[in-house]
């Protein structure tokens, strides 16, 4: 398992990244990012923090990625959050998308979908046209094994066997609890309606491998 949308103490999440280092490998997962909630007023301040700190995680063995999850920012502005995400060093850019779960604004999809992003996570009644941009843009869509979240699954299923787009499963982790092995990763995919559920595993490798380099 390479969980690639991980929340720390510097949004909403509960762990400090050692301590998600040390539960993420303790689990058997192969490695993470941290991709903290952020807008306008912490993007900067998020990656700098993440950043400061990589040098010292690579000690603990911990094979990570430095990123956030661009969250609420209204759908007009979302290209300038990713511009910005890039210039401070992003390694990985994740939008929150239109979860059943959440208020997100109408259009984010879409919006998330035309920029230089790497995965459009939760993105719950997903329409035919974003499907249709996924597959376009080479951004892969998330199936979410968090509560709430997973609601948009089986759509999201769907519409990538339908239009060919790419698929990845991450936790959106914001406590110990929501971290998830091999096992459990593969039983959601499953439960989603995934047939090829080792293909989105190795999407998972994949993506992170190459934005490592």
């Amino acid at each position: 398992m390479f969980d690639l949308h991980v929340h720390s103490i510097f949004s909403d999440g509960e762990l400090i990244p050692s301590e998600i280092a040390r539960r993420m490998y303790a689990a058997g997962n192969r490695g993470f990012a941290i991709t903290d909630h952020a807008d306008f007023t912490n993007i900067p301040d998020i990656l700098a923090k993440l950043l400061r700190i990589k040098e010292h995680m690579e000690m603990y063995e911990a094979k990570f990625l430095v990123g956030v999850e661009i969250t609420h920012v209204p759908p007009s502005l979302i290209g300038k959050a990713v511009e910005l995400a890039w210039k401070e060093g992003a390694e990985i850019v994740v939008v929150h998308g239109e979860t059943i779960a959440e208020p997100v604004k109408e259009g984010t999809n879409l919006a998330a979908l035309n920029e230089e992003i790497n995965i459009l996570a939760h993105p719950g009644l997903m329409k035919e046209e974003e499907a249709e941009l996924a597959k376009e843009n080479g951004i892969y869509i998330e199936i979410s094994a968090r509560r709430g979240h997973c609601l948009g699954n089986g759509r999201v299923s769907r519409l990538a066997e339908k239009y060919g787009f790419q698929l990845v499963i991450n936790t959106d982790m914001h406590s110990p609890a929501d971290i998830i092995n091999d096992s459990a990763a593969e039983k959601i995919l499953r439960g989603a309606g995934v047939e090829d559920w080792r293909r989105v595993m190795e999407n998972n490798e994949k993506l992170f491998k190459k934005l490592r380099k």
